[in-house]
């Protein structure tokens, strides 16, 4: 089954480095106003009692890190045509994140060392990797088929696609289990950007509006967009879809096959006929 979707185009597709283009990272930044759909979390509520009533305990809290819904930042977009070749991705990109002392405590345990961390999806021609405000990939390792990356309580944070491709890839990217752009349960049936031949696509935040995202931000668990709207069972993972294009797609695992053809396939003698 074919699928046409309209897709969104990021404006930043050439560098990681984009600290001054998408705005101030302080505390003290407006936070984003936003539709209904892509609304911020509400505040908590309170409740009276009796002065002589028990009050009930509050359950611990969660340790480690959720994504928390940050400050404005200007991301402009536009809108562009895209069908996909298959209704299923052609690959998929998972990272689960924490804090330095979840994650260092799990190396230890399997032995590994955290270092600069980019995975890659598909035939290992999509690259994906999270980077801070400097452009810097932030570290983590790899065990048991799965990417932990270190994150710090309060730091701001980018998803980064590296496409080493001709073709373009359209990429549905979710954070603690909510679609980037409308911030609703995810699904990779939904709309996502657009990373085009040896670009490079920088997600900053969830989206607002056309022009602006909400941006990423490490925090306690309790205080991530995803706790306070939909819930805290998916937090600590981030997710990319990524679906190709209608259309041949010269990744290098293809142009490989293509150098290494053999023109005799099947080199022999003659046989007798029967």
């Amino acid at each position: 089954m074919k699928i046409v979707s309209r897709v969104l185009r990021h404006a930043w597709l050439s560098s990681v480095l984009v600290a001054a283009a998408c705005g101030g990272s302080g505390f003290g930044a407006k936070r984003a106003t936003s539709p209904a759909a892509y609304g911020p979390p509400g505040s908590p509520g309170s409740y009276g009692g009796d002065s002589g009533a028990v009050a009930a305990q509050e359950p611990a809290e969660r340790p480690g890190l959720g994504t928390q819904w940050g400050e404005q930042v200007s991301a402009p977009i536009s809108f562009s045509q895209f069908v996909r070749a298959s209704s299923s991705p052609w690959g998929e990109a998972i990272l689960h994140y924490n804090d330095a002392e979840g994650v260092s405590a799990h190396a230890s345990y399997v032995g590994a060392h955290p270092s600069p961390l980019e995975i890659y999806a598909g035939d290992g021609s999509i690259g994906v990797a999270l980077v801070d405000d400097y452009g810097n990939t932030l570290p983590g390792f790899t065990a048991g088929g799965r990417a932990l990356i270190v994150g710090n309580d309060g730091a701001r944070y980018r998803i980064v696609v590296r496409n080493g491709t001709t073709a373009r890839f359209e990429i549905v990217a979710s954070v603690d289990g909510l679609d980037v752009i409308d911030g609703k349960q995810a699904d990779p049936n939904r709309r996502g950007y657009i990373v085009e031949p040896h670009g490079q696509l920088v997600i900053d935040g969830f989206r607002t509006s056309d022009a602006d995202v909400a941006a990423f931000r490490f925090g306690k668990v309790a205080d991530s967009y995803a706790a306070q709207t939909s819930g805290d069972r998916n937090v600590g993972v981030i997710g990319l879809a990524v679906f190709a294009e209608r259309g041949a797609v010269w990744s290098p695992a293809e142009l490989g096959r293509r150098d290494s053809a053999d023109p005799f396939p099947n080199r022999g003698y003659s046989t007798p006929p029967r």
